[in-house]
């Protein structure tokens, strides 16, 4: 327990007197440190947290969870009744096929992703269906493309535009082998949020792929779609003893490099972020030291008057503690502040200053996302304290240690 008059005089200490200047100095300082470190730690793992989980829910809600891809005979539809042992973790499935090729609109020129699917199967990817920015998918038919909105702009295409696709496939004629190619015209643009997608990526009839890359029965690969994709290891597995004859891959495996870079650029950050709250902590250490040097004749007679040993070391231990905890709580409400109106302080700093922050086609999105973890900020609480704790032990021990008869001889 803490009594009155401990914590009376711990208050008296954290107000240094004006000939204490350089001591109020080095207490900014560390309440400074630690602030900033337990802030600036917030507004990244929440950055960091948005981020991935962002991108998973856009790259879960463009591409199929699982594919199932021949290699030496092709799928049948009947081939789908094996799936009804797991059909209650599925909520679709589709036959599509996804091949590369040109896009060519007047002296313009970009590579692309090709992506078929019927009507049906491209009005239920809600990323598309939910996306459409212009047009719509009521005219996605034979001899039509939706297409996205970045490469929409890079090469000046509206709805209702004519485009030529150029695919892999060739023609024979008698002056030698020419790509396959074909007149398009564009029913609608979507945007997915993501640039990489947005600009790389257009879908087209199942029928018009079949004849611009002349379709074999090995190209068609079968996409499932889960329920629940964080399990889809558990699900995978259980196709590939289905399908033990084709190649059979999910999200988690196309991704796993990437996913796998950012646990660990997140967790690396979390090591050199926590490295402020340490350095601030030392400032703690310093503060109390000089303190103590300071307050040496103070002790010495509170030693006299009967206090003893465990109270000189609470009293130190509290005014370096309050300091930590002050700029905790200060860094968690600041952190969380800031995480919570991020895109819109983004949105401030670029129209201010003319600079563009997180621009899309590096970070793939069109927005800074935040994800505010009451688990993380918990744990930054906890070691911003922890850390403070142990940097006030060594001062309130020292202070405990002193000699109240020597500290009087030598005053």
């Amino acid at each position: 327990m803490i009594s009155k008059i401990e914590q009376k005089i711990a208050l008296r200490y954290l107000k240094p007197k004006k000939k204490e200047g350089f001591l109020k100095v080095i207490s900014i300082f560390s309440f400074t440190g630690i602030f900033l470190g337990v802030s600036i730690l917030i507004i990244v793992m929440s950055v960091m947290n948005g981020f991935r989980t962002e991108l998973i829910n856009k790259i879960l809600g463009f591409n199929p969870h699982i594919i199932v891809k021949p290699y030496d005979k092709k799928i049948h539809i009947e081939d789908l009744n094996n799936l009804n042992e797991i059909k209650e973790n599925i909520s679709r499935t589709a036959f599509t096929f996804s091949g590369q090729g040109i896009l060519i609109n007047r002296e313009n020129t970009s590579g692309i992703l090709v992506r078929s699917y019927s009507q049906d199967g491209i009005d239920k990817i809600d990323l598309i269906r939910e996306g459409i920015i212009d047009g719509s998918l009521k005219s996605f038919k034979k001899d039509t493309v939706s297409i996205g909105k970045e490469l929409a702009i890079s090469l000046g295409l509206i709805v209702g535009d004519e485009i030529t696709l150029m695919s892999t496939s060739n023609l024979q004629t008698p002056f030698g082998n020419l790509p396959l190619q074909e007149k398009f015209v564009v029913s609608s643009v979507f945007s997915t949020g993501l640039a990489e997608f947005d600009q790389n990526v257009i879908f087209m009839p199942f029928v018009n792929a079949n004849s611009l890359f002349e379709l074999s029965d090995i190209d068609i690969d079968l996409e499932i779609f889960l329920h629940k994709p964080e399990k889809v290891e558990a699900i995978k597995q259980k196709v590939q003893k289905i399908y033990s004859d084709h190649y059979v891959y999910s999200w988690a495996d196309l991704n796993k490099s990437f996913f796998g870079a950012l646990k660990v650029e997140r967790n690396v950050m979390f090591i050199i972020l926590t490295l402020i709250i340490i350095v601030a902590a030392f400032n703690i250490i310093s503060g109390l030291t000089i303190l103590v040097k300071n307050k040496t004749k103070e002790i010495a007679i509170l030693r006299t008057l009967g206090i003893s040993k465990n109270s000189i070391a609470k009293i130190f231990f509290i005014t370096g503690f309050t300091i930590g905890l002050l700029a905790t709580l200060t860094g968690v409400i600041f952190g969380i502040l800031f995480s919570y109106y991020i895109e819109d302080i983004r949105i401030l700093i670029t129209s201010l200053f003319d600079i563009r922050l997180f621009p899309e086609e590096v970070y793939f999105l069109s927005q800074m996302p935040s994800e505010i973890n009451l688990g993380y900020i918990l744990i930054i609480s906890f070691f911003s304290l922890l850390i403070t704790f142990l940097a006030t032990i060594f001062p309130s021990l020292s202070a405990a240690k002193l000699d109240p008869i020597n500290a009087l001889k030598y005053e």
